[in-house]
């Protein structure tokens, strides 16, 4: 009896991890509020309960991809849903917000072995790249929402209890569907030069990205006069699109190639940073040039992590993804704080028009190293 496992039940392991991961970055975002007035805390300590986590994913990005090289992916990927779902349990029960900080800190160690060893799993075609594309962003769109009905029915803790039990059910699928032997990579001790260019292009678009969730709010409810719930609607129109688009973009990558998939991701946000700095205030002068961005967004994502993985031998592919991680969690950072100060200094026109220099510098990035990539795979 054949008791290899299916690369689909892999994929679709993989793919669950790497949901539950985008969530915990986002479902605690809407749950600020209420844990400022539970703490009594203000906004600047507060605010740490989302920065733990982030920086702690962006800090172990690249040891979590070269300890999975090392000792192995699923290990290390088992060991980071265990820890997820502890600390997720952690954060329910904190009794002070420092605890509170802690168990998110942690938690956001255990996601990054859950985003970045999932894609050497599955970086043998683009569509199953594209998929995890797809469902990253997801988790992001899905976060707010659910952590809305949570907030309202339970409470702040049932923001991070919900983790717990999805973290259990995720080690479940992983422990019964990644296969064990994964050990080629320790068997490859070759020195590992970072692809500069691809990190580059990477965080440049992620910070595009990210500025459009850093300034859309504060230009919908100030310039456009939105309430609440119609901010969170026109917002929730960029990860939708990017979350629609990222598995035909693995599929057109396939096809066609990831150069020419590269040249359309950036030529759509290009079009949608132009359109956004200079098209008249109005809800539809910003909703289809952020679809057209978003979307541009997960066409290069595909490309551009398509071509480096298949650049890269087997042994490497966990280093090179927490490279990749690294690169656009830098660029979430940049994106947040840059973009935001610029936009809050000279206001939409403006920041959109650095945003439009970043896209173009992606390009140039990617047409002297990206396309070298695609085309010489390991």
């Amino acid at each position: 009896m054949d008791t290899t496992p299916s690369p689909r039940l892999a994929l679709a392991a993989v793919s669950f991890s790497t949901l539950l991961a985008a969530l915990g970055t986002s479902i605690a975002n809407v749950g600020l509020p209420a844990l400022s007035a539970h703490f009594g805390a203000p906004y600047s300590r507060i605010q740490w309960i989302v920065l733990a986590y982030l920086l702690a994913s962006t800090a172990m990005a690249v040891v979590a991809g070269r300890l999975g090289d090392r000792v192995g992916r699923r290990r290390v990927l088992l060991g980071g849903i265990l820890l997820f779902s502890v600390a997720s349990a952690a954060c329910a029960f904190a009794p002070s917000l420092p605890l509170l900080v802690t168990a998110r800190a942690l938690q956001g160690v255990g996601a990054a072995a859950m985003i970045v060893l999932g894609l050497p799993f599955v970086a043998k075609t683009g569509s199953a790249i594209g998929l995890l594309g797809a469902v990253s962003a997801a988790g992001t769109t899905l976060g707010p929402v659910l952590g809305g009905a949570l907030l309202a029915g339970f409470g702040w803790p049932a923001l991070f209890l919900v983790l717990a039990p999805l973290g259990a059910l995720a080690f479940a699928c992983a422990w019964r569907a990644l296969p064990a032997g994964d050990r080629q990579a320790v068997q490859h001790r070759a020195r590992l030069a970072p692809p500069y260019g691809p990190l580059l292009a990477i965080g440049s678009m992620t910070a595009v990205v990210m500025a459009t969730l850093v300034i859309g709010p504060f230009h919908l409810a100030r310039t456009l006069t939105l309430d609440a719930a119609a901010v969170g609607l026109v917002m929730a129109c960029g990860p939708l699109a990017a979350t629609l688009a990222g598995i035909p973009a693995g599929r057109a990558v396939d096809r066609y190639g990831a150069p020419l998939v590269a040249r359309i991701g950036l030529a759509c946000a290009a079009a949608g940073c132009m359109l956004l700095a200079l098209l008249p205030a109005s809800v539809a002068s910003y909703v289809v040039p952020l679809v057209v961005l978003t979307s541009g967004y997960a066409l290069f994502q595909a490309a551009n992590n398509s071509a480096v993985m298949a650049a890269r031998a087997a042994g490497q592919r966990g280093a090179v993804s927490g490279l990749l991680t690294l690169a656009r969690n830098l660029g979430l950072l940049a994106g947040a704080s840059g973009m935001g100060m610029l936009f809050a200094a000279s206001g939409m026109r403006v920041a959109f028009a650095a945003a439009l220099l970043l896209v173009v510098i992606a390009g140039i990035t990617w047409r002297r190293t990206g396309r070298t990539a695609a085309r010489h795979p390991a």
